[in-house]
Parts: structure tokens; sequence; C-alpha cells
């Protein structure tokens, strides 16, 4: 079923490259699939075959179709065939490294069809409207959903422009979802069940408004079909993914004595909750371990302030302090303290979650995971994309904080220190990578490095700081202090000194 316009890397000397007909030639280390691939059908379409998926939905697809073999995977690109490439001379396959004291390597069996939307429109529409195909998943980030500073669907996007002039061969992946469906009420099928497996708050829903906005705009009774049938179920995904480099390929041809162009890495713990919905296309969840709740807003929450807010505050103080990985940065004590009671004192505060004592051992498990010292995990990684993550990680938390008449002279610190990581790149003429990244990088050729100047060009930009928010004198003048303690004692004393403020404040 793969196909390829260029072969990818290819093999090193001596060594056989990945594919169906090598995979038997690979070490014992390597854990093959326990089915047969050709036995298989594609029952799943995912959007965004990026390393976390192949990391975690895909594996969860590989130990289904040990069962079920309608749950196989067509991986669709919308825009670029770099992943295609690799793996077209692979049939597909690709090894996923668990991270551990004891690494577990597994020959990855899920994706029999990669597709890159962008050059086969009309392969991806007939498998959006194949009868077989009854999920669509998709981790496309943040910024792939199109959406303004308020999550409704931006139309003055680009691609949602295209879109809509051209629904027959979209560019974004709401286009592609509304097209999907629309191919399919013309044909009389059962809408697929939607599965969003990003970071967005209220994943599901958000992403269902988005398509019915989008639809509505097209057609009324296209709108209504997918607002009365169509499911959307909010998830929870959680695993850390470090980036593939070649140190990875390395290691992997070493042990298994295969060639992987494209193999993945993840830590060993990896977590999916999905919401509970009708749905009769939908499979086994639980039978591979993954969690069934009615209330998957608690588990989101906790995740994206906890783990993913706490992710991106190591980030930018490490990056700024020199560091390079997240274990590095918790080696730093002052950075392990300012994390460790930012998420005790200052988040947790603003989560629930059914089960006493599950905050404090949720924590517990995420601060063990940051210091594993089997993951190599780029700090520079985890700071892509700011402007659309820190919204979500923590100006939520910040809110909700103020809200309740709680400091937040900690939780403006990581956004202070994106700030000085903008100025920091600008000024290296480091590439910032962001969808703001044409209007992050000129503004942080404009910063002196005082607040006072400074803090309102980044209020400008109304994406990233509502104008409640940036109007709001307890967060302005915290950040005000953190980005100015920043500038005069670097990250690590920045960090060390608002833990000690919020220490000093809360004494009798």
């Amino acid at each position: 079923m793969l196909t390829s316009a260029a072969d990818g890397p290819g093999p090193g000397p001596g060594r056989p490259r990945l594919s169906e007909r090598t995979l038997e030639c690979g070490s014992p280390q390597l854990l093959r699939p326990a089915y047969r691939r050709s036995q298989t059908r594609i029952g799943t379409v995912h959007f965004g075959p990026g390393a976390f998926h192949r990391a975690h939905q895909a594996f969860y697809f590989d130990r289904l179709l040990e069962s079920d073999p309608t749950r196989a995977i067509c991986a669709v690109s919308l825009k670029t065939a770099s992943l295609r490439d690799a793996l077209a001379p692979q049939d597909g396959l690709y090894t996923l490294v668990e991270l551990d004291e004891s690494p577990t390597l597994r020959a990855i069996g899920a994706i029999r069809e990669i597709l890159v939307g962008a050059e086969s429109a009309a392969a991806v529409g007939r498998r959006l409207s194949d009868p077989d195909t009854s999920i669509v998943t998709m981790t496309v980030t943040e910024k792939g959903y199109c959406l303004d500073g308020a999550g409704r669907l931006d139309f003055a996007h680009p691609d949602i422009a295209h879109d809509l002039a051209h629904p027959e061969a979209p560019h974004s992946l709401v286009g592609w979802l509304a097209r999907g469906l629309e191919l399919r009420r013309e044909r009389g099928l059962a809408p697929y069940l939607v599965v969003c497996c990003d970071n967005l708050s209220d994943n599901g829903p958000t992403l269902r408004r988005a398509v019915l906005a989008y639809a509505a705009r097209r057609d009324a009774g296209l709108a209504g079909w997918i607002e009365n049938a169509a499911r959307f179920p909010r998830t929870m995904v959680d695993s850390i993914t470090p980036a593939t480099d070649q140190s990875l390929r390395d290691r992997v041809a070493r042990a298994t004595g295969l060639e992987d162009a494209w193999p993945v890495q993840r830590e060993r713990f990896v977590q999916w909750v999905v919401e509970e919905v009708d749905s009769p296309g939908q499979p086994d969840w639980a039978s591979v371990g993954i969690t069934v709740s009615r209330d998957v807003t608690a588990y989101e929450r906790a995740k994206l302030r906890l783990l993913n807010g706490a992710h991106s505050s190591l980030a930018y103080l490490g990056l700024l302090a020199g560091l390079e990985t997240v274990a590095q940065a918790m080696g730093e004590p002052p950075l392990r303290t300012f994390v460790e009671r930012l998420m005790i004192e200052d988040i947790e505060p603003t989560l629930t979650v059914p089960q006493a004592g599950a905050l404090a051992a949720y924590r517990q498990s995420i601060l063990r995971r940051f210091e594993n010292p089997a993951m190599r995990h780029q700090l520079a990684q985890i700071a892509w994309d700011g402007s659309q993550k820190l919204p979500i990680r923590i100006l939520g938390t910040i809110a909700d904080a103020l809200r309740n008449g709680h400091p937040v002279t900690r939780l403006t610190v990581p956004i202070a220190a994106w700030m000085q990581f903008v100025r920091m790149r600008a000024r290296q003429d480091i590439a910032i990578v962001d969808p703001l990244a044409a209007q992050l990088t000129p503004l942080g050729l404009q910063l002196t490095g005082e607040a006072a100047h400074d803090l309102p060009l980044f209020f400008t930009l109304s994406g990233v700081f509502p104008p409640t928010l940036a109007r709001e004198p307890r967060f302005a003048r915290a950040l005000a202090e953190a980005y100015g303690n920043i500038s005069a004692q670097g990250a690590l004393a920045a960090a060390a000194a608002a833990t000690a403020s919020v220490a000093g404040a809360a004494q009798p």
C-alpha cells in the first residue's frame, strides 16, 4: 500500500533496511508484531503522523490489531512528504524505543498506508469515505487547528480561506474533517468518530465547534448532520517523547541489526484517556489499557497544567541558563525546587480530580519522569510554539489564580522566561520555531530587557495575551518583576527569588 516518490535515508554499510522482508533478520532484542500485517484492514485515518503519534496512538493500535484486524492505520501528512519518503521503503514499519533502565525495542506495524494530503487529495478523500473507516484521530499540535485567541475557528487563516474556496482539496485539518464527513453523508455512511489527541483545552468540543463553524459556511445541511450524528470525544494523552536524532538511529541499528530511517522514542509511561461516547465504530479501548471515562476534563486539565505547564517552565528557564535537557534542568536545585513548589502551591489549587490523593501521586510521578536518566528530552523541542502553548498551559492557571485571589508571583516567571527567550533568540539570530515567528523575531530585536519598555510590546500579541489579562494590574506587576529579575540576575537566581518571595509572603 505504501508508495514513495523518494527513498529517504538509506541503509548504512553492512546492515539491511528494516522492512517486511528483513524483519525476521533483526536481532531477538527487537519485538515483532504479534499479528499478520497482510491480514489487517485499515479502519483508522490519522492526521499528523509525527513522533508522538507513532510512539503513542500507533502503539495502542498495534496492540489492538492482535485481537481486531480492522484497526490498521492510514497516516496522512497534511503537507509534507518526509515521513512517507522515509517509511515507504520500510513498508510503514519503524522501531519504538521505550526508554528506561532496561529499554525495550519493538517494531510497530500498525501503519499500513501513508498519504500526503497536498499531493493525493483524492486518495485521502477515498480513505475518509471508505466504509471500513470508523475512526479519525489527529496530532497536529495546537497550531494545526487554525483557531484564534478565543479558541474559535479563524476564518482569516490562509488555510481556512483556501479550503472554503477549494473544499475538495483542503489544506487544513478542519477542512479535511468536514470534507470526509461530507463524502460520507453523500454516500449514506455513518460519520466516523473524531478523536482529537492534541493539547487543546476541552479538545473534543473545541474541535467540534470549529468543524461545525466551517461546515456552516459551506452547507447548512451538512452542519446539521454533523451536529446531530458525529461524535467528538474529549481525550487526554500523556507520554514524554523526545525528538528523533542520529544518535537514536545509530542506537537502534546497533541493537537490532537493521537500519531504520525514522525510529521514535518515548518514556515507558504512556496514558490515553477517552471520553465514553455512544459510537458503534469505536474499538475496545479498555482491552489495551486505554482509560474510558465520563469525566476526561479533570485528567486533561491536570495534565495540561501540571505536566505541560511544568515542562514549559523548565524549557524556557533552562534554556536561558544554558541547559539542554529536562534531566539537566531538574539537576539544578533552584529549578527543581521552583517547579515542585509551582505544582504544589500554584497549580494544584486550580485543579480537582475525583480520587483523593490523585493529584499528589500524579505530581510525584511527573517529577520522577522528568528526572529519568534514560531520557534526553531537549528543552529546545519543548520550547517550540510557545505562543500557542503558553495560553493553554499557564495563562489559564494564572487567570484562575487571580479570580481566586491567589498570588501569581511564581506563575509569571515562565511567561517572563519565554519573553526573555524570544529576546535571546532574536539577538543571537537563531530562528524562533513558532507560528508567530514573523512577529516575534522583529519584536525580539526591539526588546531592551526593561519591563516597562518590553512588556507592552508583547501585550500587542492579542492571540497570546487576552486583553483582560494584559490590563490586570496584579498580573502586570508580577510579570514585570519576574522579567526584571531574569534580566538582572539570570534565570536560576530569578527562579530562586520567586520561590523565596512566595515562601516569605506565606509566613504569618
